[in-house]
Order: C-alpha cells, then sequence, then structure tokens
C-alpha cells in the first residue's frame, strides 16, 4: 500500500503501544519509541532496537534512553491494506521491545515474531 502521512502513522504506532499488555509494557525502562520515514543504512528495514538491554544493565545510571525506530515507508509498502498495516506495526513494535527485553533474533524466530 502506499505510504500513509507521518501523522496518520504515528498514531497507528501510538495505538500499538497502548494496546500492549500491561504486564509487558510495565518491564520497559529508559526506552523511547519513535518514527522514521526510513534506515538510511538498510531502507528494508522495519524497526531496530539500539541500547542496552535489560539483562545487560549493570551500574546503569545517567545514560540516555535506549531508541526503538520504527520505519514508516517499509512497513507501509509491505502491507497489503490498513489492517495487514496496524498488524505488521503491532509485530514490529513487539519484536523491538523484545530486544529490549533482551531476546534475540533467533528466539524470536523460534516463537513467531520474526
Amino acid at each position: 500500500m502506499q505510504p500513509v502521512s507521518p501523522a496518520e502513522f504515528e498514531g497507528y504506532v501510538a495505538d500499538a503501544l497502548d494496546d500492549l499488555p500491561p504486564e509487558l509494557a510495565a518491564r520497559f525502562d529508559n526506552v523511547v519509541v519513535v518514527v522514521e520515514d526510513e534506515n538510511a543504512q538498510d531502507p528494508d528495514l522495519l524497526g531496530l532496537y539500539e541500547g542496552v538491554a535489560l539483562p545487560s544493565r549493570t551500574e546503569y545510571a545517567g545514560v540516555l534512553p535506549d531508541r526503538i525506530s520504527l520505519y514508516r515507508i517499509p512497513l507501509c509498502l509491505l502491507a497489503e491494506d490498513l489492517d495487514h498495516l496496524l498488524e505488521e506495526i503491532a509485530v514490529t513494535v513487539v519484536h523491538e521491545f523484545a530486544h529490549h527485553m533482551g531476546i534475540d533474533d533467533d528466539r524470536l524466530h523460534e516463537l513467531g515474531w520474526d
């Protein structure tokens, strides 16, 4: 599907974050979610986690927040329609937050979140 506007996409991301189970959302610590058009190094990338995963944090203080980027254009181009876009956004949000919690891509694949 054609890319939706940045404002519309940000609203969909906010909805996906609001739909996370409370017990999962409560585990997030010092992380920010941002929307970008695309990743400059890999334009096909849907999302990216950058930071120190929760299990690896020792003597963790005074640092900038971890960052989860969701990429609007590749997510929209992947989607067949609006329902598919909403599903892909939700999956990408869960996938990137799983990295924040220390879950790697292999384990996410085993769990069906790739």
